[in-house]
């Protein structure tokens, strides 16, 4: 009889905690899920190679009902106590949201009360004797403060389930069940803060729904300020309101719906006897939802908060990747603090969203800057102003023709060397810049326009063309366009998942605007090759990686109190974001020349700034810097071999200590994959060595100072001390065409079986053949240790 010792892991879960649970009262169907994996494995990138890292898995979540996860079971093997895995649980309940833990190792349960805070903490119970659904489920109540019977049934609301088996990943499952709760108990102010591509619409649907076929919330208003943001949600998510939801256009008004979808410039005339919103009651909405809240809910345009408080007795959530605060937006906090957060660190370590690299360029003439020689005229022949332009005058005060050209030229390059159709967005100073950047573009690929005149297109509010190929742009399966100039259209709302080329051309300075502009690569699309995308910065915009606000805790959007004082109107037309019209058309704000920051009778006039536009100016590359993120999520600041040889002496003391774990391990694979989760991208670290040659002595080299061999030369080493002679002749072949692919690849690919499947090797036969010339797979592995060994000797 086997010993209980012996069993497995998944034997203990199956043959003790499985039956205890469903003893206690727990259904197997609908409240135990077993290995449940929440994250997707954090993407490392290797030169233009991925791969995942690995997964988050909990043994067994536990629910109330389906979506309400109310305890947690980390199970081992018996060799371990009962109390073996109960850091583990608890490092996961804190990821998830869960109050009470568990670890089991078949002879009972070890238990953590996260509520308990007087008293025992821990307790280990006999195996029949865990607890109940009901009692769990109270303890659950008592986490999260909830004391009524009103409470709990709002609370427990069902999920919508459309039958698809789609079901929300863990963080947007907290961030709907922390809203639900907060609303359930009172809270009528809430923001949820959501990196860009982590699924905030699909969130705010779930919430909506739940609230609304619980009957808390009856008539419920979406706003956002992009009619794309608009469109997504009324035909992906919120298509099952079917006909209880509307889209508010040309402002007309039936009150007849529930669910309302709106643009706040569709709601709104900027005249208060004309504005749409008024026809409904102060009281007929019960919640709004404000999607993309950073752009409006403070003091950047007031009709958003107009609206908020004409309906300042619903409740109001906003939804946001970026709060904001800044020095006039203050006093008052609108929303309060988030009530949850999942930033874009947390979501490229789960693996739901892109890794990046950034490549940064610096020309000449924005480190130097130039200044015109005396008398100096432009192409229109305007006398240029005597002084120095730098970086932030460039293509907003003075265009310098050949600063465009080459922007276009490494942009190309860059392209030529990845995919040439790979999608890419450019974002520049302003619309003019933007068409000027398209012009370039064209005639750096005029091979690719003849092909099709849409390679490239200017996206820009002023442009009706380039708006109806948005569409085509972020769909995936659409090829072209393949390259977007913009200003500020596509900077929020607009879901690229296959961009893989970010292109900074303009200067930011909001925080706000850069994490907005970032947001447009992270999204994933495993299916058409979309793991990792690169930025490409031209005007040192990614110094903004290094201030603590761009992933630190998040900021509060603040409201405006009564006596604070609003910028300037000229600094707010200067630093603030734009604001579009009802079509999502960018409106220029310009005032009349004798009375600054005053939009005379209410009419919008646009009307460009006056530029020079220069040409013969000497433009060059000074420097080229390509910067990789560690494993904190932070961009590698210095020298890719300082950041290796520190990283690999945190994994090993000496070099002793390397070569005796290097020579030990099974697989050297195990070791680099170790390392390349450490954040060392050795692809990158070769090309700063320049020089070809094997991984094992690239990190002898960076971390112990050690003269590197070749992989040739390694080779030419094992091939000199006639090593092969112990074996067959077809045998002796075998690890000779194995020993020529470790020259030419690396180590990493002969430890593959796979390699037996392809030439020269599978001229031996098919694996199994292969093998058996060792005398079988044991002999046939251990051949290939020798060899390795072999390779890597003194």
């Amino acid at each position: 009889m086997t010993s209980k010792k012996d069993l497995s892991e998944r034997d203990i879960c199956t043959k003790y905690i499985q039956p205890a649970l469903e003893k206690a009262g727990w259904n197997l169907q609908t409240q135990i899920r077993e290995e449940v994996t929440f994250t997707d494995g954090r993407i490392h990138v290797r030169g233009n190679l991925t791969s995942r890292g690995k997964k988050k898995r909990a043994d067994y979540i536990l629910y109330y009902k389906p979506n309400i996860p109310i305890a947690i079971i980390e199970a081992k093997d018996n060799k371990h106590s009962v109390n073996a895995g109960i850091q583990q649980g608890l490092n996961y309940a804190e990821i998830l949201d869960i109050p009470s833990v568990y670890s089991s190792n078949g002879d009972g349960f070890y238990e953590h009360d996260r509520t308990c805070t007087d008293g025992r903490i821990e307790t280990e119970l006999n195996l029949d004797k865990f607890p109940s659904p009901e009692t769990l489920w109270q303890r659950y109540k008592k986490y999260k403060g909830i004391t009524t019977e009103a409470q709990e049934r709002i609370t427990t609301q069902d999920y919508f389930f459309d039958g698809s088996g789609r079901a929300p990943r863990y963080y947007q499952q907290i961030a709907i069940n922390r809203t639900v709760e907060a609303i359930a108990k009172g809270q009528n102010r809430i923001l949820l803060t959501m990196a860009t591509g982590t699924g905030k619409t699909y969130a705010a649907f779930q919430i909506i729904h739940r609230l609304w076929k619980s009957n808390t919330k009856k008539r419920i208003l979406f706003l956002a300020d992009r009619n794309v943001l608009i469109d997504q949600a009324r035909g992906n998510d919120f298509r099952h309101f079917k006909d209880k939801m509307t889209v508010i256009k040309q402002k007309k008004i039936d009150k007849s719906y529930e669910i309302y979808l709106a643009l706040y410039q569709g709601l709104t005339n900027y005249d208060e006897d004309k504005d749409a919103y008024r026809e409904f009651s102060p009281d007929f909405f019960d919640l709004i939802v404000i999607d993309e809240c950073h752009r409006g809910s403070a003091a950047e345009d007031s009709a958003w908060r107009e609206i908020l408080t004409y309906f300042s007795t619903a409740t109001h959530i906003g939804l946001t990747a970026t709060p904001k605060e800044t020095d006039s937006v203050s006093s008052a906090e609108y929303f309060g603090d988030p009530i949850y957060t999942y930033s874009l660190k947390q979501g490229i370590q789960d693996g739901f969203l892109a890794p990046y690299k950034v490549l940064r360029i610096s020309l000449n003439v924005d480190l130097e800057g130039w200044r015109p020689e005396k008398g100096k005229t432009d192409k229109q022949g305007l006398l240029v102003d005597d002084r120095i332009y730098n970086r932030t005058d460039f293509d907003r005060n003075l265009v310098i023709d050949e600063r465009t050209e080459i922007v276009a030229r490494k942009v190309t390059e860059f392209l030529k060397k990845t995919n040439r159709f790979d999608k890419t967005i450019i974002f520049c100073v302003d619309i003019d810049h933007a068409q000027r950047m398209r012009a370039a573009i064209a005639d750096e690929n005029s091979d690719l326009m003849a092909q099709n005149s849409k390679f490239v297109m200017q996206i820009t509010g002023d442009n009706d063309e380039g708006k109806r190929e948005l569409d085509n742009f972020i769909n995936p399966a659409e090829k072209y366009p393949v390259i977007a100039t913009t200003s500020k259209l596509m900077t929020t709302g607009v879901d690229a998942q296959t961009c893989k080329l970010i292109v900074l051309d303009s200067n930011i300075g909001s925080m706000t605007e850069f994490k907005q502009i970032i947001g447009r690569g992270t999204r994933i699309n495993e299916d058409f090759g979309k793991r990792f995308f690169t930025i490409m910065d031209f005007r040192g915009v990614t110094d903004l990686f290094a201030d603590p606000a761009f992933d630190g805790d998040p900021v509060r959007v603040k409201e405006l109190g009564q006596d604070d004082e609003f910028e300037s109107p000229e600094d707010e037309l200067e630093a603030n974001e734009p604001i579009t019209d009802e079509d999502g058309d960018e409106i220029i704000f310009v005032p009349p020349a004798d009375d600054p920051g005053i939009i005379d009778g209410g009419d919008i006039v646009a009307e460009p700034r006056e530029k020079y536009y220069v040409n013969g100016v000497n433009v060059a590359v000074l420097n080229e810097r390509i910067q990789y993120m560690d494993g904190n999520g932070k961009l590698i600041t210095g020298s890719l071999k300082n950041y290796t040889r520190q990283k690999v002496r945190e994994q090993y003391q000496s070099l002793d200590d390397f070569l005796r774990k290097w020579n030990q391990a099974d697989k050297k694979q195990a070791i680099i994959n170790e390392l390349v989760g450490q954040g060392i991208v050795f692809e990158s670290l070769k090309e700063a060595i320049n020089k070809e040659m094997d991984i094992f002595d690239m990190i002898c080299h960076a971390a112990f100072d050690q003269p590197p061999l070749t992989r040739a030369e390694r080779v030419n080493n094992v091939k000199k001390r006639d090593y092969f002679t112990q074996y067959g002749e077809q045998a002796r072949k075998v690890l000779e065409a194995l020993l020529d692919k470790y020259a030419d690849e690396g180590i990493e690919n002969i430890e593959d079986m796979k390699i037996l499947q392809v030439k020269p090797l599978n001229e031996f036969g098919s694996p199994l053949e292969i093998v058996k010339l060792f005398g079988g797979k044991m002999q046939y592995l251990k051949a290939l240790a020798e060899l390795e060994k072999e390779i890597y000797a003194a």
